[in-house]
């Protein structure tokens, strides 16, 4: 795969980055580290063959005797796991994610009993004019979802 054809991404504030051009399966993980890992429902991962970190160095949890999880020292994102079969990044650090749907789900037993009904639970559509100004004033630090030449910008201390 040419380089313009690989994947990119990182963590929110942009201290780590990384590069991977050879995806495995995506999956998402029910087991209970995951979920608590990602401070999520599950942990979405995809097997990244030839990751290369490009900018920065993740710090590392070691969250059992089979695996150590990656995660960024400034911002606390989660970015991977990685166990004696291989490295898997969180599909929500690319810079599109759609490039990882999942396919499969795993550890299921862990899967939290509210977790199939998710999609049927009601939406909330209106948007009061009080949020909408809220929202408009937000001015994120979050980095962009492509490579910059350097992090932080200038101008950010």
């Amino acid at each position: 795969m040419p380089l313009s054809d690989a994947h990119t991404g990182g963590c929110q504030c942009g201290a780590v980055r990384f590069r991977v051009t050879r995806l495995g399966r995506p999956s998402i993980c029910h087991c209970r580290m995951c979920q608590k890992a990602f401070g999520g429902f599950f942990g979405p991962l995809v097997t990244a063959h030839n990751a290369v970190w490009t900018r920065g160095e993740p710090k590392w949890f070691q969250s059992s005797d089979a695996a150590r999880r990656a995660f960024c020292g400034e911002c606390g994102t989660p970015l991977a796991y990685e166990t004696r079969f291989g490295l898997e990044l969180a599909i929500g650090t690319f810079d599109d994610p759609t490039v990882a749907a999942p396919e499969i789900q795993v550890n299921p037993d862990d899967k939290l009993p509210f977790f199939d009904t998710l999609t049927s639970i009601p939406v909330r559509h209106e948007v009061s004019d009080e949020w909408r100004d809220f929202m408009a004033g937000i001015h994120s630090n979050q980095h962009p979802d492509h490579d910059t030449e350097a992090w932080p910008p200038k101008g950010d201390a």
